[in-house]
């Protein structure tokens, strides 16, 4: 039997970032340097250790991607463990991501997102996306999906652009999601620390 790391178990949960910190309305800085030292929780890692890090939050918080600035790290890196329509799972991460190509028809889906929590809009977005970076080694990487797994990637890059779903919503569905969320009970608090 092959035996193979469990993508985050050496890393450590980090508290996630709530709507309305700054961190998450900034674009994130590319990353220059891949051997370079991240400041993460006022201690520093490598950028394995990052995506270590984003890992182990995104499964401790029930997520199916993370970005880095929603751990407070304005850098471009995000995670995913996300099926597609067909239920076939994605897993991976990439470091300076680049949403190269989107198709298919646009549609409006319930999202969530870990920054938002337990709640949802009926966002638009194309059926299909292709992703292209690096990897923490700094080598080539694509991701390409459909259905689900499209709809993380474009989520996932947007955060990185500082773009949060209910930013895509209009009208009387995004001021439902704004209503919904200065009212939840974790609004004002910044944080959201592991269950």
């Amino acid at each position: 039997m092959r035996r193979s790391v469990i993508p985050g178990s050496s890393g450590r949960v980090r508290p996630v970032r709530l709507l309305g910190d700054p961190v998450l309305a900034a674009p994130c800085a590319e990353v220059t340097d891949f051997s370079a030292a991240v400041e993460l929780d006022g201690g520093c890692t490598d950028l394995a250790g990052l995506v270590e890090s984003m890992f182990a939050t995104m499964y401790a918080f029930d997520g199916v991607g993370l970005a880095a600035n929603q751990i407070g790290v304005p850098l471009r890196v995000f995670v995913y463990d996300c099926p597609d329509d067909e239920d076939v799972r994605h897993l991976g991460h990439i470091v300076n991501p680049r949403l190269v190509e989107t198709g298919g028809p646009e549609a409006r889906g319930p999202e969530g997102c870990l920054s938002l929590p337990r709640l949802e809009g009926p966002t638009p977005r194309f059926d299909e996306a292709v992703v292209e970076g690096f990897t923490v080694d700094g080598a080539p990487v694509r991701a390409a999906g459909s259905g689900f797994f499209a709809r993380c990637l474009q989520h996932e890059c947007d955060h990185l652009q500082g773009g949060l779903f209910v930013d895509r919503l209009t009208g009387l569905r995004r001021g439902r999601v704004l209503r919904a969320a200065r009212r939840a009970p974790w609004a004002g608090a910044g944080v959201r620390t592991a269950p």
